[in-house]
Formats: structure tokens, C-alpha cells, sequence
């Protein structure tokens, strides 16, 4: 219901993902960069960003001898915080989920000590296995829920810049792959388009985000994949899909599905299938 992660320092892969459940992510020292969707948010210690699962997001840490990459993490389920509140509270604490889907803030002063004390509150609770910490811990969760709404609330008087012309390319890039990613795109192709060298186009995209243009074409197009086979009514073939999706053969598209989400396509499918008829007879029997 609520994964909590504290000041994570370790290196990790780049790897895009998408999930239906709401994320807080929280930045307390280091340099690197988070791409959420078609914006690439340039990290500063105290930066506070609420995303909308689904979206396609992945961090770009800049690690070396001089920079540290600390963060900490929280993923949970929109319904088990709906339900939380809504017998006790007039304020609907996922606003800025719903409304902003995905949006950063950087904290200061204290409103930053604020926030970083309930996560070490969090934390405190969250190593503990007994009873009454583990209530502890969702009630603290709770009061940082009340925080995030508290910060996002307040009106943000300016545009977040990006960093360098370099930022602004893979953006723009990113921008164009959202609008084509079902056509078949190559290198040269996208050259054109973006009057940028294929060469350097490859080598900064990499550098902002962490992986290829293609790795990052094909995670958007399994993304899309997935909630097609999350929310589709009429049932479609697997291969009807793939080559929606840009894919020419169905064992391509199987073979990258896989590699990106574990299963298979008719795996995942059936997975969702079950997930949903389990779900629907426990409304049911409430």
C-alpha cells in the first residue's frame, strides 16, 4: 500500500518505468537530472516532485567523486489514501496528484526542515515491526500527505528553466517521439526534423537521461502497451496492438515487452484479467 524508501544513496540503472500508483520523490544532496513524461527537471537539493504514476518517468543521477545522488521515495496507492481520509477529513489530499499529475517545487527554509522532519518520522516508525509503530508510521505518512497538499497548494510564481541549450534539445526531442513514437523512426529521420546532428543528438540524449533515443522509444511504446491492456473494452490481438505501436512483427514486439515489464504481452494480460476479477468479487462481498 506504501513502499517508503529514506536517503538512498546507492547507484541504480536508468530504466523508464510506469505504474498506476502516485509517487512523492524527495532530493536531498547531490546533481542529476529526473524525466517525467516530455520535461526533464534539473535536481536541486530540496526539490520536491509529486508524480502521476502512469506517466513515463525515470532519475539520471550524475555520480562521481563530487556529487552525491540522495533521495528518498515514496510510491503508494491512491485508493488506500482516498479511503484514509475520506470519513475523517474535508480536504482531499490527492488534489495535486489529480490536478497537477506531475510537478515540481523546491523547498526552503522551513518548509524544507518541515518536510524533512516528517520523513524522518516516517523513517523512525518504518524500521520498526510492532503494532503500534507500524500505525504510527501511516499516521505520520498521513500528516506528510497534508504537507505535500499544504506546499503544492501555494500559487509558484515562476517557470522552472532548463539548465542548458543541451536540457532543451532532448526535450524537444522528447516532445517530437511523443507526437511519432508508433511511426517507424530512425536516426536520420529524426536529424531532420530536429536540425540537430544524429551524432550529437545520440550522445546528449544519452547524457540527460541516461539511455539511448531507441531504449527510450521502445519504453514509450510498451508504456502505451500497457495501458491499452489495462484499459481497453474491446479485446484486440496482441499483433493488432504491436503494430499499432510501431512494432512491424509480433516477436519483436513480445521480445521487448518482455525485456521492459517480465512477461509476456498474453502474460500480462492475464495478469490484469485476474488482478481486475479478484478486485471486482472484493467489492462485491464488502
Amino acid at each position: 500500500m506504501v513502499e517508503f524508501v529514506y536517503r538512498k544513496s546507492t547507484p541504480f540503472r536508468s530504466v523508464f518505468q510506469s505504474h498506476p500508483n502516485f509517487e512523492i520523490f524527495y532530493f536531498h544532496e547531490g546533481k542529476g537530472n529526473y524525466l517525467i513524461g516530455d520535461q526533464i527537471h534539473v535536481l536541486a537539493p530540496g526539490d520536491l516532485l509529486i508524480m502521476h504514476g502512469m506517466t513515463l518517468h525515470c532519475p539520471n543521477a550524475k555520480v562521481d567523486e563530487h556529487f552525491k545522488y540522495v533521495r528518498s521515495l515514496i510510491n503508494f496507492e491512491p485508493d488506500y489514501v482516498r479511503k484514509a481520509v475520506q470519513h475523517l477529513f474535508t480536504v482531499n489530499v490527492l488534489e495535486p496528484f489529480e490536478e497537477l499529475k506531475n510537478y515540481k517545487i523546491n523547498l526552503q527554509g522551513e518548509d524544507r526542515q518541515q518536510f524533512e522532519a516528517a520523513l524522518q518520522t516516517m523513517q523512525q516508525f518504518h524500521s520498526r515491526t510492532d503494532e503500534v509503530s507500524m500505525n504510527r508510521f501511516r499516521v505520520a505518512f498521513m500528516d506528510l500527505m497534508f504537507m505535500v497538499f499544504h506546499f503544492f497548494k501555494k500559487p509558484i510564481g515562476h517557470k522552472e528553466e532548463l539548465a542548458s541549450q543541451k536540457e532543451y534539445h532532448v526535450q524537444e526531442l522528447i516532445r517530437f517521439i511523443e507526437e511519432h513514437y508508433a511511426e517507424d523512426l530512425n536516426l536520420e529521420q529524426l536529424e531532420k526534423s530536429m536540425h540537430v546532428n544524429k551524432y550529437y543528438l545520440s550522445r546528449i540524449f544519452r547524457e540527460v537521461t541516461g539511455v539511448t533515443i531507441f531504449n527510450y522509444l521502445y519504453q514509450r511504446r510498451i508504456n502505451q502497451a500497457k495501458m491499452i491492456f489495462l484499459m481497453e473494452e474491446k479485446r484486440r490481438t496482441v499483433t493488432e496492438i504491436g503494430y499499432e505501436l510501431g512494432f512491424k512483427h509480433v516477436t519483436h514486439f513480445s521480445r521487448v515487452f518482455r525485456k521492459y515489464v517480465g512477461d509476456t504481452p498474453e502474460q500480462f494480460r492475464e495478469r490484469i484479467k485476474k488482478s481486475i476479477s479478484v478486485h471486482s468479487g472484493f467489492e462485491s462481498g464488502q
